[in-house]
């Protein structure tokens, strides 16, 4: 899946976040989303977590 569609599909997914449950509902889907991504790109090594907690691995 290209970033395009990515961004298509997160868009579409927070569109409807906020049609059906309102603001609330689209911060819920939204901060989601992020810890999402954040724990994808951990898992694909694309993001080093070591940094952003400070630790040095050698």
């Amino acid at each position: 899946m290209t970033a395009t569609q990515t961004g298509l599909l997160t868009g579409l997914a927070l569109g409807l976040a906020v049609a059906f449950g309102g603001f609330g509902a689209f911060l819920a889907v939204f901060v989601l989303g992020a810890l999402g991504l954040l724990a994808g790109r951990v898992l694909d090594g694309k993001l080093d977590v070591s940094q952003l907690l400070g630790r040095d691995r050698g």
